[in-house]
């Protein structure tokens, strides 16, 4: 499946390749809003992105937030690494005995990601460094030598969108994930199919526009590909700042979107009730699984079968206790998945970000910077 584009996928991935290597020098050359606020990070999110070398986060062009809970000593690959920002903050967040992979095809923005190895593991007090920058394409994860079953986690930060084969992507990411493991990430999606007029725009491709997916033919891959469950965290409205790429995109809305598929055992989980322990970082008293489900430490919630089975299956289990449904307690707990980042947006009263975000920053207001840039 090539995302419904009537363009050469080679000449999309050239395309997008001399976008991101030769034509885009920083972050603030991109001409629409596609560099976009995600969800709001956590404080020490914020304090880690603040420790990222500047040049490495000048060239940042993502659209939100891939850094979920518990990554303790995981195992990470970033697809569509760019200049590192995103392997570089894991890297820190994996600790010494965790490991983060970066996959690029462009030549430019991995001579900028490598040239900071040494300079992060030394920031972050590591005797040897932790990250590991593979040239590749994402919709070829397979012939990149590694082998499958190896992460525990895989995420994207507005790179799938750029690719004329999603399913190859994500089919790739099934493959190279433990089983319980996890593909967080965030990504542009239209309210619907676009036609070619979009599909064959070289700049909307680059701009993350022309490739994006309708948002219900995420699930429709997902599901194909093997992952057992879709689920939504946050989605933000994605403008289109430039006066010429708004009138060829006119009658279309965007989103930049964050996802989570996992996955999970064949064999389904019962219903349950699920009590969080507490201690995350970032979570201590809250765990957020998704934009609706949310576990307060020490209170029992019931959950239904699939929610069951991604807190019993992956990296969450160690912080959650499980118990049968009481007696007298029938399943008729809220089984309701709301996927659709257009319908969150306008629930929730969601707002696009005002100017751009993702400019070059300052040594003296680098902070301002990675709080809204995130």
């Amino acid at each position: 499946m090539s995302c419904c584009n009537s363009t050469p996928d080679n000449t999309i991935i050239d395309d997008v390749k001399e976008y991101y290597g030769k034509r885009l020098k920083q972050s603030a050359d991109l001409q629409t809003g596609a560099c976009t606020t995600g969800s709001a990070p956590p404080k020490y999110v914020r304090e880690t992105l603040g420790l990222i070398h500047e040049e490495v986060v000048s060239r940042y062009y993502g659209c939100g937030l891939v850094i979920p809970q518990c990554l303790t000593d995981m195992k990470v690959l970033d697809l569509g690494s760019g200049s590192g920002r995103d392997v570089y903050a894991l890297s820190k967040l994996v600790g010494k005995n965790g490991h983060v992979t970066g996959v690029d095809m462009t030549d430019e923005q991995l001579e900028v990601a490598r040239k900071y190895v040494t300079y992060h593991a030394e920031k972050f007090g590591y005797e040897k460094p932790n990250v590991a920058f593979v040239q590749g394409y994402i919709e070829k994860l397979l012939e990149l030598g590694i082998p499958e079953g190896t992460f525990d986690i895989i995420v994207s930060n507005c790179v799938v969108n750029l690719s004329p084969d999603k399913k190859a992507v994500l089919q790739g990411a099934y493959s190279l994930l433990k089983e319980g493991g996890e593909l967080y990430f965030s990504d542009v999606y239209a309210d619907s199919n676009l036609p070619d007029t979009i599909r064959k725009h070289k700049v909307l491709w680059g701009e993350c526009i022309a490739g994006a997916l309708w948002w219900q033919d995420l699930v429709k891959i997902a599901e194909e590909v093997g992952f057992t469950t879709t689920r939504l965290v946050h989605a933000t409205p994605l403008p289109i700042n430039n006066d010429e790429l708004q009138k060829i995109v006119e009658g279309h809305q965007f989103v930049s979107a964050e996802y989570r598929l996992f996955k999970l055992p064949a064999k389904p989980s019962s219903p349950c009730q699920v009590i969080y322990k507490g201690g995350v970082l970032g979570s201590e008293e809250t765990f957020q699984l998704d934009y609706r489900r949310q576990f307060k430490k020490n209170e029992p919630v019931t959950v239904d079968e699939q929610t069951a089975s991604i807190l019993q299956n992956t990296r969450f289990a160690d912080w959650f206790s499980f118990q049968p449904l009481p007696d007298n307690q029938t399943q008729e707990m809220d089984k309701e998945n709301c996927l659709d980042p257009f319908l969150y947006i306008s629930t929730k009263g969601v707002k696009a970000p005002s100017g751009g975000c993702c400019g070059p920053s300052k040594k003296s207001d680098k902070c301002a910077e990675v709080k809204k840039c995130c």
